[in-house]
């Protein structure tokens, strides 16, 4: 993680997003953090990122959780294949 102070972003945005791809990057204002800089390689990783911050996804990811410490769901091994 690099800290680089918002005036050094606001003059070279392009460097700092082809950084960012590699690491993440606080923003600083007058010294303190305010933000953070994450690039993507790829358009699968904005994806990914995406999903991973979706509150929608999220609650259903933990729906599917609870159902199956309740006991509903299927195994894998229960499923046929042709």
């Amino acid at each position: 993680m690099k800290e680089v102070s918002l005036s050094e972003i606001r003059d070279d945005l392009s460097r700092f997003l082809r950084e960012a791809e590699t690491r993440e990057i606080v923003i600083t204002r007058h010294g303190k953090p305010a933000g953070v800089l994450i690039g993507f390689e790829t358009e699968e990783e904005w994806f990914e990122y995406r999903l991973e911050h979706d509150p929608r996804f999220l609650r259903r990811i933990e729906q599917a959780r609870n159902n199956l410490r309740a006991g509903h769901g299927t195994r894998l091994e229960d499923i046929e294949t042709d």
